[in-house]
């Protein structure tokens, strides 16, 4: 496994150790202003974030609800890309004492390269990359590269996949597996699916990583009657909406931690 994987690993069993599930916020990278972004990533550490997931806005986000969609070409506009990512990181990764992903659309990554991809996350001590258009299949050249610069390619599950494919993916899972708690695209909130206890299910019996569960998370109370293994939750429209709305990233944090 690459040290990354190994980091994201022991960030959430520390978590569980503490008796609580890790917590993995997720935002666009520049949202929702290129001026205030890195001062939110800073808060989101300072206020107890476990990962945190920085966002590479794409034009066409397939899995990206609303919310996202929107800060995402919000930040397009002010001109975010990889190079802005990484010349951040850069400056104020030290500063940060969570683990960080980045998640993504495969052409943005493709046209950077593979390679110099993961160079420059290994160079910013990036953990993770969650890719949710790349197929397993799709996948190997990617995961090479990131593996040879310590950093793990992180792969998604959901309701719909079979546990016969959940086998493939557990033979390359690393870090952490993240469970897509719906069908559809996220921000959703209009509960979780009657499936979503069966699949948690198959997928604790599949893999041996810790299991994220992200996709339409926007309140604790909707984890109350879920008995079945979570490791760590994925929060990400909701806290987008939060912020346009004024709020504080630490603010959002403290409802997950109360």
């Amino acid at each position: 496994m690459a040290e990354g994987g190994k980091r994201l690993r022991e960030r959430i069993e520390k978590a569980s150790g503490e008796g609580r599930r890790a917590l993995i916020p997720f935002l666009p990278a520049g949202f929702p202003h290129t001026e205030i972004f890195w001062d939110h990533v800073r808060e989101l550490d300072r206020s107890g974030a476990d990962i945190i997931e920085i966002g590479v806005p794409f034009s066409d986000p397939v899995a990206d609800g609303e919310a996202v969609e929107e800060a995402s070409q919000q930040s397009l506009a002010q001109g975010v890309d990889l190079d802005w990512i990484f010349s951040g990181l850069a400056d104020v990764r030290e500063e940060i004492g969570a683990e960080l992903v980045l998640m993504g659309y495969v052409n943005p990554f493709l046209q950077y390269g593979w390679d110099r991809l993961a160079r420059k996350m290994g160079e910013c001590r990036v953990s993770g990359l969650i890719v949710p258009d790349l197929p397993l299949e799709e996948s190997a050249g990617l995961e090479r590269a990131l593996r040879e610069n310590g950093a793990s390619l992180i792969r998604l599950v959901g309701v719909n996949t079979s546990q016969e494919r959940m086998r493939r993916y557990a033979e390359h899972a690393e870090g952490f597996v993240y469970f897509v708690s719906v069908l559809g695209t996220t921000g959703g909130d209009g509960g979780l699916s009657p499936e979503l206890a069966q699949g948690l299910r198959q997928a604790a019996e599949t893999f041996h990583a810790p299991l994220a569960l992200g996709f339409g998370l926007s309140r604790p109370e909707q984890l109350e009657g879920i008995t079945e293994r979570v490791d760590a939750v994925v929060f990400g429209s909701a806290l987008i909406r939060h912020i346009r709305d004024g709020g504080r990233p630490a603010e959002f944090i403290a409802r997950w931690r109360d």
